[in-house]
């Protein structure tokens, strides 16, 4: 198939109760892989994931949970239509996603690496009251310039995720983040809103959780990347295990340039699958670009997917 397509895999935020449950009850593949992933981390992905519970929001759950799903919603696509990406890409935790959708990772490798990954980061940010805030209307320049003065003012904030034109995520203390809401909708923000977060991701908070994760990361990946993946720190390409060392533990106290790394590469393919539940990139991606966009959540989602992929 001639089709160019890129592979995108969401962060968290996409989580929710009953995500990949279609995919359990209808593929005897997709129960594998929960029972192996289970086994691996030693809690019911089952459990977690199609009952109400508190668990799904703390990260070192919320992590292997969205990485499972997109993994075995990738998994399912690949069964069926066999196509290498141009690109993989993902938000944040979606970059390890991407990782296993090149074959950089083994599937429940992953998972028990994203599980960790997520204590890591809650680790770092234990005893300190840290959060996220979502800042909508503002141009990049203003949002940076904004944290740069109230950081030479002694605060704690970071612009870290760049999603869309006009809409940036800042980490840091929650204390000086109450404090940022009003400074950003003085500069005529459309919206300045704190989000349910309970760490403060991609920023120097997390510094004591780098080295771990790189020595982890070391132990896990495989230098056989069948198609490069476009990495959250640089907006560039990536397709060893050298470069992936450098840049995943990296990645944790650096902004997402996920809008930057679309806008670099957009004009290389025909079209764009997500995997996972939400369409929560399928959202951001509306402004930065009129290339058709496929979610595959479920295997009715699956199917459509397939199907309009083989018209183009």
């Amino acid at each position: 198939m001639s089709v160019k397509c890129a592979f995108l895999f969401p962060g968290q935020g996409s989580q929710a109760v009953g995500m990949g449950k279609d995919f359990f009850d209808n593929s005897d593949e997709a129960k594998e892989i929960f029972t192996k992933a289970s086994n691996r981390v030693g809690f019911s992905f089952e459990e977690l994931l199609f009952s109400e519970n508190d668990r799904l929001e703390q990260t070192e759950f919320t992590q292997p949970a969205i990485l499972l799903v997109s993994s075995i919603a990738h998994k399912l696509f690949e069964d069926r239509l066999p196509i290498k990406p141009v690109f993989a890409l993902g938000h944040s935790l979606g970059e390890f996603s991407a990782l296993v959708s090149v074959k950089a990772l083994d599937i429940v490798d992953a998972v028990e690496l994203v599980n960790l990954r997520g204590k890591l980061m809650a680790q770092a940010c234990e005893g300190q009251d840290v959060g996220m805030l979502v800042s909508l209307g503002l141009d990049d320049e203003t949002v940076e310039s904004i944290c740069q003065e109230q950081r030479d003012a002694g605060m704690k904030v970071w612009a870290v995720n760049y999603n869309a034109q006009g809409q940036i995520v800042i980490a840091g203390v929650k204390s000086d983040l109450q404090k940022l809401e009003p400074i950003l909708k003085e500069a005529k923000a459309r919206r300045a809103m704190l989000l349910n977060m309970s760490i403060a991701s991609h920023c120097p908070l997390l510094q004591d959780a780098v080295a771990p994760l790189e020595e982890k990361l070391n132990e896990m990946l495989r230098d056989e990347f069948i198609a490069p993946v476009v990495s959250n720190v640089t907006a560039q390409k990536y397709s060893t295990k050298a470069e992936a060392l450098e840049l995943l533990p990296k990645q944790l106290v650096s902004p997402v340039l996920y809008k930057q790394s679309i806008a670099n590469f957009d004009d290389e393919v025909d079209c764009y699958v997500e995997f996972g539940h939400g369409g929560v990139l399928k959202g951001l991606n509306r402004k930065a670009t009129k290339k058709p966009h496929f979610v595959v959540s479920d295997m009715a989602s699956l199917q459509n997917a397939i199907d309009e992929i083989s018209k183009l």
